[in-house]
C-alpha cells in the first residue's frame, strides 16, 4: 500500500489544531500512523543522551520499540537522528541489522514487527528528534515512499513548535500519556545518573553506562533499572 503523504500530513496538522498543549504529541503520533498507515508510531525528542525524551507511542508495539532502542542506545531512530536523513530496516526477520543488539532485540521481542522506519524530525537546520514508524509486514513503505514521508515529519516539527517551550524548558514533568515511561525517559533516567554521579563519583556518561549494561544483563528496561536507583537513592519519593 503507498501511503498519502499529503492526507497524513493534513491529518497531522488536523490533530494539533486547537488542541491543548499537553495533548499534541499523542495526537500527532496517532495522526501519522493512521495517515501513513503503519501499525505504531513514536516521537522522541533526541537531545543530550541522559536526557533524551519519549513524546508519545501510539501502542504497546511501538513503545517497546523505543524502550528497545532507549535501553540499547542503538537502532533506526538513533541513526536516523544523528544522520539527519531517513532510515530504512525493511525486513527485521529475513535480514541482518546494522545494529545487532537492536536487531536481536526486535526479533526476541517484537517478533510480529518486519519493518521498521525512522524520520528525522527538524526545527531549522537543527534535528531535535525522530518519528519512528513500525509495521507488521516487510517493505511497507518503498524507497520513493520513505523519501516522500519526510514531509508528515515537517508537520510533525510544525504541530510541535508551540510546545517548544514546555519541550525544551519545562521544569516538571509533563502529562503525556504513558505517563510512567514519559517520566522515565523525561526526568527520572536524568536523575538516576546524578544519583550514581554523587554516590560512585561517576562521570554522567558512565554512569549512564553503567545502567545500560545492566539492563541488558538482566533483560529489563532502562525505566526499571532507573526506578531501582531512585528508590534506593535518599530523598528520592
Amino acid at each position: 500500500m503507498t501511503p498519502d503523504v499529503t492526507k497524513a500530513v493534513r491529518m497531522v496538522a488536523e490533530a494539533a489544531d486547537g488542541a491543548a498543549l499537553t495533548e499534541v504529541p499523542r495526537r500527532v503520533c496517532a495522526a501519522v500512523s493512521e495517515g501513513l498507515g503503519m501499525d505504531g508510531a513514536t516521537l522522541s525528542l533526541l537531545t543530550d543522551t541522559p536526557s533524551r525524551q519519549l513524546l508519545a507511542a501510539s501502542n504497546d508495539a511501538a513503545l517497546l520499540l523505543e524502550e528497545i532502542q532507549f535501553t540499547l542506545l542503538e537502532g533506526p531512530c538513533i541513526a536516523a537522528a544523528h544522520r539527519g536523513e531517513p532510515v530504512a530496516v525493511d525486513e527485521l526477520r529475513g535480514a541482518v541489522t546494522p545494529w545487532p543488539l537492536f536487531g536481536a532485540a526486535m526479533r526476541e521481542k517484537l517478533p510480529q514487527v518486519e519493518s521498521v522506519y525512522a524520520l528525522p524530525v527538524f526545527f531549522g537546520d537543527y534535528v531535535l528528534g525522530s518519528v519512528d514508524l513500525l509495521a507488521l509486514r516487510p517493505h511497507a513503505l518503498d524507497e520513493e515512499a520513505l523519501e516522500r514521508a519526510s514531509a508528515v515529519a515537517d508537520a510533525v516539527a510544525a504541530a510541535l513548535l508551540p510546545t517548544r517551550d514546555v519541550i525544551i524548558t519545562g521544569d516538571r514533568a509533563p502529562s503525556w500519556e504513558p505517563v510512567d515511561v514519559v517520566r522515565a525517559h523525561w526526568f527520572d533516567t536524568a536523575r538516576a545518573v546524578g544519583a550514581l554521579v554523587a554516590t560512585r563519583e561517576l562521570t554522567p556518561e558512565d554512569a549512564l553506562a553503567l545502567m545500560r549494561a545492566e539492563a541488558f544483563r538482566t533483560g529489563r528496561s532502562l525505566a526499571d533499572i532507573t526506578r531501582d536507583i531512585l528508590h534506593e537513592s535518599p530523598g528520592s519519593p
